[in-house]
């Protein structure tokens, strides 16, 4: 992994249970498997605990590394890191994705509570403006039976939806690997994209948390946009690519609809992006995911996984080579 991630994701506390589970070396910290105490540490290696910034694994590594059993990521997605031949060496391997998934999904709620009080229709914060309040009421927001509509039964999608439980929304979800049965295990409703009862027309907010394959890309195009109700929101946290940008800035011109942007396509956006003063969209810099205090969740997971490798228990989040071609 990086340097720079290293303390975040294993600071003291968490470095010491690593310790007390594996003998590792909290002085090495290996950005190129190439370097010279990297080829040495390889050659002993049982286990890699990566995290970003980590190089791919690939066959050169692999026959540096002739004890490698395993690798246990600290951190979401491995498709950059975990290659073929390591699939074919028949290494194990473990994401901290699904505790990544946390904080996108707190981050998603918070977005969908604070839209639904006015987040872009009440831009004047001056209380005695005419027209401001209505008998002490602020007309047309509101969250009571507000309408969430879900794209993708991810990790995140599905923390999403357990996290909107408590609230009086009502939740659709659309994923074509998700049937109805599944749904309603869920506590949703099973939608298709398109169409007058699809999630697009009949949703007030819609979230996106679909993986960024090849399939999905502008996934969320003109014709998904113009299916939204007036003063209806589009959430994107999962990757700018799903959604078509120049679709999303003609529609966003019209203030129909607003959006909450926390990845955009090309990512960072340019300088002069319409997306960047149009009052009805929110822009954050890709922080959903981990940060500060959050990293060292992933982390945990590393211990722990560690603890079931010792004690030839399974490991609790495995990844599944299968399912990495529509998985994020």
């Amino acid at each position: 992994m990086s340097t720079s991630t290293l303390p975040h994701a294993f600071p003291p506390d968490v470095m010491a249970q690593l310790r007390e589970v594996a003998e590792v070396d909290p002085d090495l910290v290996v950005e190129d498997f190439h370097a010279p105490r990297a080829r040495e540490a390889l050659a002993e290696a049982e286990v890699l605990v990566t995290g970003w910034g980590c190089p791919p694994v690939d066959a050169s590594v692999l026959a540096r590394a002739p004890r490698l059993r395993g690798i246990l990521h600290a951190a979401g997605t491995v498709k950059s890191l975990v290659t073929e031949a390591c699939w074919e060496r028949g290494i194990w391997v473990s994401s901290a994705a699904t505790a990544n998934a946390l904080p996108v999904a707190e981050y998603t709620l918070g977005m969908i509570l604070i839209t639904g009080k006015g987040l872009f229709t009440q831009r004047d914060t001056n209380w005695t403006a005419p027209g401001a309040q209505i008998g002490g009421i602020i007309e047309g927001i509101g969250n009571h039976g507000r309408r969430i509509g879900v794209v993708g039964a991810s990790r995140i999608g599905r923390r999403v939806i357990e996290l909107l439980r408590p609230f009086d929304f009502e939740v659709s979800l659309a994923d074509p690997y998700v049937d109805a049965a599944e749904a309603a295990a869920l506590g949703v409703r099973r939608r298709q994209l398109h169409g007058p009862d699809g999630l697009f027309a009949t949703s007030d907010v819609v979230t996106v948390h679909a993986p960024e394959v090849p399939g999905t890309r502008h996934l969320v195009g003109r014709a998904e946009l113009a299916l939204m109700p007036d003063r209806a929101v589009l959430i994107n946290t999962a990757r700018g690519s799903l959604v078509d940008t120049r679709a999303l800035i003609e529609e966003l011109r019209t203030e129909r609809i607003s959006a909450v942007l926390d990845v955009t396509d090309p990512e960072p956006l340019p300088a002069d992006s319409p997306l960047r003063s149009l009052p009805n969209v929110r822009l954050t810099p890709h922080l959903a995911g981990s940060q500060g205090n959050e990293i060292a969740r992933l982390g945990l997971v590393v211990v722990e996984e560690l603890r079931r490798v010792r004690a030839g228990i399974p490991l609790a989040h495995p990844v599944d080579r299968s399912g990495l071609s529509r998985a994020a």
